[in-house]
């Protein structure tokens, strides 16, 4: 609407009575409200998780969403109670068997997110008592290298502790009990208060002690790029919170060489992080293959404590019990006081030698490897166990398919991604 319009209008009011001036602007708030609400129920850029598998490219995605930082907050929206996880026990619920690796010749590279449901927000499992201690001696050992909180995120680090806090206690009863103060661990027999100031510790380094996963947070700056500024990766294997810590987005997997970020991802990622709102969580997985056992830090790569660390390091085609599949499940969803995306980041660690012994792993998973371009293929390390790993996996599927394996059935009996 112009000014001379505006002005025409307002000249128009003006001249009629104050009773009808009283009646048009009561007509003018009724239509101001009737707005807003019809906009909050039918909003015009409709978010959604791709559905998409996780190798293959995601479809539906919109353009580019210009907005203010920090738009996506909204102090309304409650996360879902959790339901209690049916039978869940600290000693007998195994690892889901994530197996997030298709069939050849094309490998993929895309986001790969699909919609999560608040009951899975955090997956815990019989090797929760391993992780537990093998983050308390990592944090002992390492500190703020591993674990750290900005001034600036230090409101979203609390808040994430808040909500482990509620959620925990509803999903897995058996194990942790709300209090009055924070929460209890009742197999541990730790307890946490999380009301006290200044808090005992880091909230990243309470947050991390209750869960399996390592946690990372990206706040938006007012230049409308997210930076990583509070993390707990305590277990990560092949990275360090040091060499990220402050980073933007972009320049995170910039720095680490991830495969075509720049040509495939990046666009894509920065305009899922704008859009993202409170009440949709999302997923995605990823898999690397080690060649050492060591869930914390991955020593065939070089000592976390060197300056650089490479794959070149690695010793060439060891011994197929070396071998080791590392897969990753992730989440992301946004804090809805704070505003700053979360990731949890839960690694599942297991022998090759263990995971062929199911069926159709070893033909896919082979296919897989051999599907990936050199790019993938260097950032993988392909080149140091491909032949030892590669002849196993061969060997094992042929061992299946003589047992009876029947190839054409896989879709009907084994879902993927799992």
């Amino acid at each position: 609407m112009t000014m001379s319009v505006l002005d025409s209008l307002w000249g128009t009011i003006l001249s009629i009575s104050t009773k009808m001036v009283v009646n048009i602007l009561l007509i003018l708030g009724v239509c101001i409200r009737l707005v807003i609400l019809v906009s909050r129920k039918w909003p015009s850029n409709t978010s959604g998780a791709s559905r998409g598998n996780l190798e293959k490219p995601a479809s539906g995605v919109r353009g580019k969403v210009t907005r203010a930082p920090g738009e996506w907050t909204s102090s309304d929206f409650k996360r879902p109670t959790a339901s209690p996880y049916p039978g869940w026990d600290v000693h007998s619920t195994k690892p889901i068997p994530y197996r997030p690796f298709r069939y050849g010749p094309n490998y993929y590279i895309t986001l790969g997110l699909r919609s999560m449901k608040w009951d899975e927000w955090i997956e815990l499992d019989n090797h929760y008592l391993k992780y537990h201690a093998d983050k308390a001696r990592r944090i002992e050992e390492r500190g703020s290298k591993c674990c750290h909180t900005a001034p600036e995120a230090m409101d979203a680090a609390i808040e994430l502790l808040e909500e482990l806090c509620t959620y925990l206690p509803e999903r897995y009863p058996s194990m942790f009990t709300k209090t009055t103060t924070g929460i209890t661990n009742k197999v541990t027999n730790e307890t946490f208060n999380i009301t006290q100031r200044p808090l005992p510790e880091d909230p990243m380094v309470t947050a991390a002690r209750l869960v399996q996963d390592d946690l990372a947070l990206m706040i938006e700056r007012p230049d409308g790029e997210y930076y990583l500024l509070a993390g707990a990766i305590l277990l990560a294997g092949f990275w360090r919170l040091s060499d990220k810590f402050g980073m933007r987005l972009s320049e995170i997997h910039t720095s680490g060489d991830v495969p075509q970020f720049k040509s495939k991802l990046e666009k894509g990622m920065m305009n899922f992080f704008r859009r993202l709102r409170p009440e949709e969580p999302v997923l995605r997985n990823n898999y690397f293959i080690q060649v050492d056992d060591n869930l914390a830090w991955s020593d065939s790569i070089g000592s976390e404590d060197a300056e650089t660390m490479s794959w070149n390091t690695a010793e060439k085609n060891r011994a197929i019990e070396n071998h080791f599949f590392r897969s990753e499940r992730q989440s992301l969803r946004r804090l809805p006081r704070s505003g700053a995306v979360v990731f949890t980041i839960r690694t599942y660690f297991e022998p090759v030698t263990g995971i062929v012994e199911e069926p159709y792993v070893p033909g896919r998973l082979a296919d897989a490897i051999r599907s990936w371009g050199d790019d993938v293929s260097r950032y993988k390390g392909k080149e140091r166990y491909q032949d030892v790993l590669l002849e196993f996996l061969d060997e094992q599927h042929r061992i299946q398919v003589e047992g009876g394996l029947e190839i054409e059935r896989e879709d009907e009996i084994r879902s993927y991604p799992l």
